[in-house]
């Protein structure tokens, strides 16, 4: 006779089992939290080191242009004519080799080509990619002489003043070297993106590329009528007649109203200026009302000097210069990347689509 007691829940059994259940998640959340603390103190020491921020990566353009061409060539070519095409090419190679070292015999210096050194801009509203800038100027800056160039490909709808105040900076200190600095814009430049665009010796453009928008704006929420109607008080303290002019959630006034407005007009000024100042063509008065404008209507008011994108710009460089494509690269360890995860998430959700309409944010 079998005995089916055994096989059913009893007091006991439920007891243990809720004992056990509640010991295994305080033991998992433990070893949790002691990964967790690992991680971060991991991170946290080689966050720390020193001289392992990122490095400088370099890559020849001529040398890709040319391996594509080659393989176009073998795949399009006949076997007799891809013989003849390679022949030629070859007696080129050597007579530019021959050319450059008697020009090297005759002159110690010899007349080598000149470099154009690309980088790339891709603004936010924080003007964020103004680290990467800074360390790829400064290498650029180690080794380019006054007959090199650099090509920026800018890509910004503008943002906040001071994190574009600071990337038109880093381009100023090119110019400052008596090196060619040229922008070339595919798809926007406004705002602040047109502010670093217009310190270049040279802009292009594409036909359809978005430029101008020299304006200022500010937006602020404001919930104290909410508040107040909730029976909540919110006391703002300061020290300093406009400490703060508009805020959030206390009771705005007309004089703190006009203050902000005066605050406005005043970085508004200090940005057509600017534009003056790098560009005295454009007639000012006439562009700096907020809009923006299209490569060929750009063009007509001086905003730019040339249509072309940059690929043609960079193809037809690669004729008479070696071109070479420099980005930082910044050195990232596991925590970092984690992070970097949830950062750019939470952007996600906080900017949204409209951070990339045409128009300004806060520049």
């Amino acid at each position: 006779m079998v005995d089916y007691a055994g096989f059913f829940p009893t007091e006991y059994n439920l007891e243990f089992i809720a004992d056990y259940g509640l010991f295994l998640a305080k033991t998992v959340t433990l070893l949790i939290a002691i990964v967790v603390v690992i991680i971060v103190a991991v991170g946290m020491g080689q966050k720390n080191r020193p001289g392992d921020r990122g490095r400088i990566e370099m890559r020849n353009i001529n040398e890709g242009i040319e391996t594509v061409t080659r393989n176009l060539k073998q795949m399009t070519l006949n076997p007799e004519a891809l013989k003849v095409a390679q022949k030629q090419q070859k007696k080129q190679d050597k007579k530019e080799a021959k050319a450059l070292k008697k020009e090297a015999t005759k002159d110690e210096e010899a007349d080598v080509k000149p470099r154009v050194f690309v980088v790339d801009f891709d603004g936010d509203v924080e003007a964020s990619a103004v680290e990467q800038l800074r360390e790829e100027i400064t290498a650029i800056l180690l080794i380019a002489e006054p007959k090199d160039e650099v090509l920026l490909r800018l890509e910004s709808p503008g943002g906040m003043v001071h994190g574009y105040g600071l990337a038109a900076s880093q381009l100023s200190r090119v110019v400052s070297k008596d090196i060619s600095l040229t922008v070339a814009v595919d798809k926007v430049a406004a705002s602040g993106g047109y502010m670093m665009a217009c310190i270049a010796n040279h802009i292009i453009a594409a036909p359809f590329a978005i430029l101008g928008s020299i304006g200022v704006v500010a937006q602020i929420p404001n919930f104290h009528r909410l508040l107040k109607s909730k029976d909540v008080d919110v006391e703002i303290l300061t020290a300093g007649e406009y400490k703060r002019t508009l805020t959030m959630f206390g009771e705005n006034t007309d004089k703190g109203r006009e203050k902000f407005v005066e605050d406005l007009e005043d970085v508004h000024q200090l940005f057509k200026d600017f534009v003056s100042e790098q560009r005295p063509a454009v007639e000012i008065e006439e562009v700096a009302t907020g809009e923006a404008w299209y490569g060929k209507r750009a063009l007509e008011r001086n905003l730019v000097d040339e249509l072309k994108t940059s690929d043609e710009y960079i193809v037809d460089r690669c004729s008479d210069a070696s071109v070479f494509h420099v980005k930082f690269v910044e050195d990232r360890n596991r925590m970092d990347k984690l992070m970097d995860r949830f950062t750019s998430l939470a952007a996600k959700l906080k900017n949204g689509d409209e951070f990339r309409s045409v128009g300004p944010y806060t520049f």
